[in-house]
């Protein structure tokens, strides 16, 4: 592997690392504080909390303008060429607009706290409480951005440290507030003081790291910046509009045309399978100034880049995704209790939505915002948008949930498809589809065992889950060195990349030294 890609290689997989440990300890944080509170407060007032919080984070879309990924791949990008003055300017500009429309909604949320609560939730005493969380916006505009600009500058370690943080701040004093009496204040002004917590810490680590990157013999004005930011965040935002509409659009479908019971199960389900997301969220993240630091012209280096990274995703997402199916029926009745009789089927139908990573689900995102084409992304949200659009009504009204849940993996793959036919077009990309299917297959072979043992085995489910889950690891990273998937010479690489980082040398090594081994181990390393 060339220098360069071994470099980005290395960034990325550095960078993947803390954010999907940094997003894996803050959900689980979170997820054990909302547990705390529900119980808490109950289901009534728990009920008046998460209503609370419905407009403010609503109005929080509103905020984004395609920033945030904006300054990731200009700061990824300005860096890799050593254009630290510019890269602190562009910096800065993205925390000016972010403030300054953060500050806007946060008016305009706190001015008609009073219409959104009698209007849009029906219950007018619930003002007061709106106006407490819409005090959250401004931090969390910071929060973000501080943390985006960590994305681009190769430091996702204080992008972890300072999800991390929020999500402690608001476990702790949320938690305390209520207890102490305070009941849905209280936990509303957790929630709020966890932001400024991690918008202080953010922004504090943020300016420690770019001050002595600023020129300041340089003040020109910075409309420029400003102009390339939004040019290139306008359609990101339009597509994350777009995106943040579909589940929406899906509720209302469900509520019109399935029972009470349905939607519940399908809540069930797809509470689940957003634990994919703890992986899912920081691939692509990580992926964007990866695809930034790569010059649009070098074409092979694009090519031979997105082959790996579309590649090591699928080696990662499909095992997890089959698993999670083979498993569906065990899993819910154990997180759920036997009462969800549905949720299994569902959490099974709405998976197989990753099976789509072979063809670019994951990469096709990051590549385009990566090379600046954000158009192409924004046609690939309004294709999908489209296709969910037209097809779920009918779906869903023949086939219930499974209806809604197919049209969302029929619009899913048709955005995709279009994103896979332009980047072979355009850029002459090339997915390494033999690997692929081999990964496929192996995922597939890999879940004989653990069936078996679910049927036959007669201890209890929880230990059933858990030892199918370790035999069908085993079985995978076994057959990926004897399939040929991996070459001798990856398996090199990836040693290099990731004994550089100390956290995962315990587990990395020797599992990178068995496959080795399997694939022989007095064979010389090939050349990339």
């Amino acid at each position: 592997m060339a220098d360069e890609l071994f470099k980005v290689a290395e960034d990325s997989a550095r960078g993947g690392f803390f954010l999907i440990s940094g997003t894996a300890l803050a959900t689980v944080i979170m997820a054990i504080a909302s547990i705390l509170i529900a119980r808490l407060l109950g289901p009534e007032l728990y009920g008046q909390y998460t209503l609370a919080l419905v407009v403010p984070q609503l109005l929080f879309l509103f905020t984004d303008l395609g920033i945030n990924q904006g300054i990731i791949k200009f700061t990824a990008s300005l860096r890799t060429k050593g254009e630290t003055n510019r890269l602190t300017k562009m910096i800065k500009c993205g925390l000016m607009l972010k403030a300054s429309t953060g500050i806007a909604i946060f008016i305009l949320n706190y001015t008609l706290a009073d219409f959104f609560a009698s209007a849009l939730l029906q219950r007018p005493d619930l003002a007061v409480y709106i106006r407490i969380a819409s005090t959250a916006v401004v931090f969390q505009v910071i929060a973000t951005t501080a943390t985006s600009a960590f994305i681009g500058l190769d430091k996702t370690e204080y992008n972890a440290l300072t999800s991390s943080i929020q999500a402690i701040a608001k476990a702790i004093i949320s938690i305390a507030l209520v207890l102490f009496g305070f009941s849905v204040a209280g936990a509303l002004l957790g929630y709020v003081t966890s932001y400024i917590v991690a918008a202080g810490t953010g922004a504090a680590i943020l300016f420690f790291m770019i001050r002595q990157k600023q020129d300041t013999q340089n003040n020109h004005i910075l409309t420029d910046d400003i102009k390339t930011l939004i040019r290139y965040g306008a359609p990101l935002y339009l597509s994350l509009l777009l995106t943040g509409f579909i589940p929406l659009y899906q509720n209302v479908t469900l509520a019109i045309f399935t029972t009470d019971a349905d939607i519940g199960n399908y809540k069930a389900a797809t509470n689940f399978a957003t634990l994919i997301t703890v992986l899912t969220i920081p691939i692509t993240t990580a992926l964007l100034p990866a695809f930034s630091k790569l010059e649009p012209s070098t074409t092979q280096k694009i090519k031979t880049f997105f082959k790996l990274a579309n590649k090591y995703t699928a080696m990662l997402l499909l095992p997890t995704t089959i698993l999670i199916i083979t498993f569906s029926s065990e899993i819910v009745q154990v997180i759920y209790g036997s009462t969800y009789q549905s949720a299994h089927l569902f959490l099974a139908t709405y998976c197989l939505l990753y099976l789509l990573v072979g063809i670019g689900y994951l990469t096709l995102t990051s590549f385009f915002n990566g090379l600046g084409e954000t158009k192409t992304t924004l046609y690939i949200s309004l294709i999908t948008f489209l296709t969910l659009a037209a097809l779920s009504p009918i779906l869903t009204k023949t086939y219930n949930v499974q209806g809604i849940i197919i049209a969302f993996i029929i619009a899913s793959t048709a955005g995709t498809s279009y994103g896979s036919y332009t980047a072979r077009k355009k850029f002459k990309i090339e997915f390494d589809t033999k690997s692929i299917a081999k990964i496929y297959f192996i995922s597939i072979l890999s879940s004989i065992p653990p069936l078996a043992l679910l049927n036959f085995s007669p201890f209890p489910k929880l230990l059933n889950v858990t030892a199918g889950g370790l035999v069908y690891f085993f079985i995978y990273v076994t057959l990926i060195p004897a399939a040929k998937i991996v070459q001798y010479s990856e398996l090199q690489t990836a040693t290099q990349i990731l004994q550089r980082i100390k956290l995962l040398t315990p587990i990395t090594k020797p599992l990178l030294k068995y496959q080795k081994k399997i694939m022989g181990q007095h064979k010389q390393p090939q050349k990339p």
